[in-house]
């Protein structure tokens, strides 16, 4: 059979530029998967996804026009409940064959197939292949209505529409254009109450044919770019912004006008980057500037506004300050580019001047002033304003400060931090960006004269915002990050509040993967049960105490953390089974555990270790205790004195630290373990004997699983 190139083209009104790589990934994925799902793709086919503020669009390579027949079984009844004494058809099996669309012409074909004990009747039929025109409009049915569209739109149709039964359509924008192509041929499908044809449309302005006749579908790409002035490839038209971007840095940074401004490099946003590629068809790299005096003006103001409400790239330089030039991505390509570059221009020079005015307006208070004020804002309707979380953010921190050990000026420092860590929230600046929360905050300690490390704190509480963020600072934001998010995770849980699937409004998974960073790579000397009773404390009865809830919360993030950075789930089931409070340690004991895993010994002591758990599991309370005169076995005897003999060193090398060094020590009772199981009776009827085995096994439990629940280990 004949493999030709199929494509499908919707072309609509301007798509929602943050959705539109994800509709048309979508778009093209299902629909290619349902052609290849019926037969009509051959082995090595595939697919090429086009997406334009206009058009989302599929090209998929070795679609036939028919799929191949297929042989089809089907299973009818048992041979005892289809076919009567004399072998002819029962009641039941007339049925069930004139549901299949056949008669009894068919009885001498059937087959007779074992069945366990009994036989099977069977036919065999060849199911003719799906033809393009039926297998494409159940394709493009699927593809239209999986779509991820964000908000939908409801229209009204042309009143000649052909199609019977639409009058109205929803979709995520009106559509006015199908295009299916196999080959030269057009396929007679239809969707959303157009008829396809091969009549495309290029760019609104620059296109030098207008409407576009598209001869077939391999020229789709070419044909829009050339006639059209579209790039029609998502990718395509990303990576050629990305080439002039940096090319239009490169001048300006040589001079253009004559000045070196040394290297400049437009701000790196992969997100910025999808959304201008989404909104513009012929991309148009231009170099606009500001004044000069706007750059007194927090850096971070000036780049979101002209990110956020703009799409501009800011421009840095070497040393990643902001410049007083930045780029544009224009859809059209004028001879002259004077009135784009001058538009522009004119546009963000308001937006720059709002921000100025917000930075001088905010300055004239100190932060300290706008404090009280928080007692005014609404944080939670069961946990009071953002004033009471500042309170209690506070006293959280001063625990942290006290167990941290700082001295009497850290301590002050940490507390001050605290206090003012949200102040921000009421500036104008704030309120017309929230994403700058903290970062102006900063700006403002600054200009009041605080120390760095308290301003430094304010903008770092936040930190790590999310994966990969760095962590704060210094040792002041850290205990104000520490306990802003401790405040956070321990007033959802107290009032039930949990994460559930993939809703999680208040960003609890992030703010205990913060807690879990800050605790494991600043190594921090602190007891995570001791920071969840502090935290819960300052709650007073507005929260019940879901502390072990949290504790558990919090091992299952650190769980998937660890199982991410290569350790296998028995290594982290076997570390974390001990719940350990320093949380800084686990990386090293998860190390000893894996070296242990590789002694020859490891096999044997983890089945033993798993068996003295399950004896003592059944055996209830006992007390790790022995007596050396209740020893009567040699091997007994034996294993008490290997105990003595390691235990005492290898719990010093714990103490100190190296737990590699404290289970390989303790590897050498594999032989005198394997002598006890074998020699001895643990549970025998005297019960002087049997208790002091007991406590035997308990002090060989303790000793061996202070690392780490070894029994996890086994498989």
């Amino acid at each position: 059979m004949t493999a030709k190139t199929l494509l499908v083209e919707l072309f609509v009104e301007e798509l929602p530029p943050k959705a539109l790589k994800k509709l048309g990934e979508a778009f093209a994925g299902v629909l290619f998967e349902q052609l290849a799902a019926q037969g009509l793709t051959v082995p090595d086919a595939g697919f090429t996804p086009f997406a334009t503020p206009r058009r989302l669009a599929v090209l998929a390579r070795g679609v036939l026009e028919r799929a191949p027949d297929r042989a089809v079984q089907h299973k009818l009844m048992p041979v005892a409940v289809g076919l009567d004494a004399q072998g002819q058809p029962t009641p039941a099996l007339r049925k069930k064959l004139a549901a299949l669309g056949l008669d009894e012409s068919v009885l001498p074909r059937l087959q007779r197939v074992p069945d366990g004990k009994a036989e099977l009747l069977l036919h065999d039929s060849v199911a003719p292949g799906t033809i393009l025109a039926d297998g494409l409009q159940k394709a493009l049915d699927e593809a239209i209505a999986k779509l991820p569209i964000p908000k939908v739109m409801t229209y009204q149709l042309e009143s000649d529409c052909e199609l019977p039964g639409w009058s109205s359509v929803r979709f995520v924008r009106p559509a006015h254009g199908l295009v299916a192509l196999w080959g030269e041929q057009v396929v007679p499908v239809h969707a959303l109450g157009l008829h396809a044809g091969r009549v495309s449309h290029g760019h609104r302005f620059e296109a030098a044919q207008e409407p576009l006749v598209l001869a077939d579908a391999d020229g789709y790409a070419a044909a829009l770019e050339l006639d059209g002035a579209v790039i029609a490839s998502f990718a395509a038209r990303k990576d050629e912004i990305a080439r002039q971007l940096a090319a239009a840095a490169a001048r300006v940074g040589g001079g253009e006008d004559g000045e070196s401004r040394g290297a400049l490099r437009p701000i790196d946003d992969d997100a910025l980057l999808d959304e201008v590629t989404a909104l513009v068809e012929r991309p148009n790299v231009l170099v606009c500037e500001f004044e000069r005096e706007f750059l007194a003006v927090p850096q971070e103001c000036l780049i979101l506004t002209m990110k956020a409400n703009q799409k501009y790239f800011p421009l840095l330089d070497a040393q990643d300050k902001l410049t007083n030039k930045f780029l544009v991505v224009s859809n059209i390509r004028p001879a002259d580019a004077s009135a784009v570059i001058g538009g522009n221009e004119r546009v963000v020079r308001p937006r720059l001047a709002d921000a100025k005015f917000f930075f001088d307006q905010d300055r004239r208070k100190p932060l300290e002033s706008r404090v009280p004020g928080l007692a005014k804002v609404v944080y939670h309707n069961r946990l009071g304003s953002q004033g009471e979380r500042v309170e209690r953010v506070r006293a959280i921190a001063a625990a942290i400060a006290r167990q941290l050990g700082g001295d009497a000026a850290f301590a002050a420092q940490v507390d001050q931090a605290a206090r003012l860590a949200k102040a921000d929230l009421l500036t104008d600046m704030v309120g017309e960006f929230p994403e700058l929360q903290g970062t102006m905050g900063r700006y403002y300690a600054l200009a009041d004269g605080l120390p760095g490390p308290v301003a430094d704190a304010i903008e770092d509480h936040y930190r790590p915002r999310f994966a990969g963020d760095d962590l704060p600072r210094g040792p002041v934001g850290v205990a104000v990050a520490l306990a802003d998010k401790l405040e956070t995770l321990v007033g959802m849980f107290g009032i039930g509040n949990l994460p559930t699937g993939d809703k999680d409004p208040f960003a609890l998974r992030r703010h205990a993967l913060g807690v879990l960073r800050m605790l494991v790579e600043r190594e921090l000397p602190l007891d995570l049960d001791a920071l969840l009773h502090d935290a819960n404390a300052v709650f007073g009865d507005k929260v019940h105490d879901a502390c072990a809830q949290l504790c558990d919360f919090i091992y299952d993030r650190f769980a998937g953390t660890l199982r991410e950075q290569g350790y296998s789930a028995q290594e982290v089931d076997a570390v974390l089974a001990l719940r350990p409070q320093r949380l800084a340690d686990v990386a090293r004991r998860l190390a000893a555990v894996r070296a242990f895993a590789a002694l020859p010994e490891a096999a044997a002591l983890v089945a033993a270790n798993k068996r003295v758990a399950n004896i003592l599991k059944k055996a209830g309370d006992v007390d790790a205790h022995v007596s050396e005169v209740l020893l009567h076995e040699p091997a007994e005897k034996a294993l008490y004195a290997a105990l003595r003999a390691t235990a005492p060193p290898a719990l010093a090398q714990f103490e100190a630290g190296d737990y590699t060094a404290a289970l390989r020590t303790l590897a050498a009772l594999r032989a005198p373990v394997d002598a006890f199981f074998d020699a001895v009776m643990v549970n025998v009827e005297q019960a002087d004997l049997r208790l002091n085995r007991q406590g035997l096994l308990k002090t060989l439990h303790d000793a061996m699983n202070r690392v780490a629940d070894l029994s996890r280990l086994a498989a």
